[in-house]
């Protein structure tokens, strides 16, 4: 006999002379994802060199995160959509990870599985994150994620910091009034200035170089140590 209520789900087997048996399965959460991501997908990304792995990395100016960002040679993002959580801010969600990320994955319980699929872009991978017989969480990798052609330049700019936009634009020789004007419009001379691949580049190495990422004490990490930076 199998019952549920609320969000947990309890099982009941019945043995032979004996008394029935109950075990409780939880349902996977954000942080159980996340956790079990950071040490079974991404451990090899926590010790690359020149590769960043953050979480929560802002987008749009915090009109949206990214759950998880990983940052080398491309810029790299994945959603998590825990059984827990609702699909109702996917659609805002999908146009700014699509603004600027190379490659975008995301990982979800098998509820919202089918929904899901129906809703992200065919170039989205997805990964079905549940837990196995001994309650770890498992990954299934149901479609691979493949080359974003829907980039925006500008959103992938608003990345940067005003001191490292200006640092960019002083690079190319600009003058010292035109650095001050307003953070809009120094992203759009930094646009303008840029070969796109030149100011990828750019923006990926600030993010891997930027020391002073905020930085919470979390469980997942593979060394037991913060990372905010990539090793270079």
């Amino acid at each position: 006999m199998r019952l549920k209520q609320s969000s947990l789900c309890f099982e009941f087997a019945i043995l032979p002379g004996t008394n029935y048996q109950m075990s409780f399965v939880f349902p996977v959460t954000d942080s159980d994802i996340r956790r079990s991501a950071h040490r079974q997908l991404f451990r090899d990304h926590h010790t690359a060199p020149g590769t960043l792995v953050v979480d929560e990395l802002g987008l749009r100016h915090g009109s949206a995160r990214a759950d998880i960002a990983i940052v080398n040679g491309r810029l790299v993002a994945y959603e998590i959509k825990s059984e827990r959580d609702s699909l109702h801010r996917l659609k805002n969600q999908v146009a700014a990870y699509d603004a600027i990320f190379d490659n975008i994955t995301i990982i979800v319980g098998p509820k919202h599985e089918r929904r899901v699929a129906q809703r992200i872009p065919r170039h989205w991978g997805i990964i079905i994150a549940q837990r196995g017989k001994l309650g770890a969480v498992r990954f299934e990798f149901q479609r691979k994620a493949r080359m974003n052609r829907r980039i925006d330049l500008f959103a992938i700019a608003q990345l940067l910091w005003r001191t490292e936009v200006m640092g960019l634009l002083q690079s190319t020789g600009v003058s010292n009034q035109l650095l001050r004007q307003p953070r809009t419009a120094l992203y759009r001379h930094l646009v303008s200035s840029m070969p796109a691949q030149t100011l990828k580049a750019a923006v990926r190495n600030c993010l891997r170089t930027r020391r002073n990422w905020r930085c919470p004490q979390q469980s997942f990490q593979c060394d037991g140590s913060c990372r905010p930076r990539a090793k270079l």
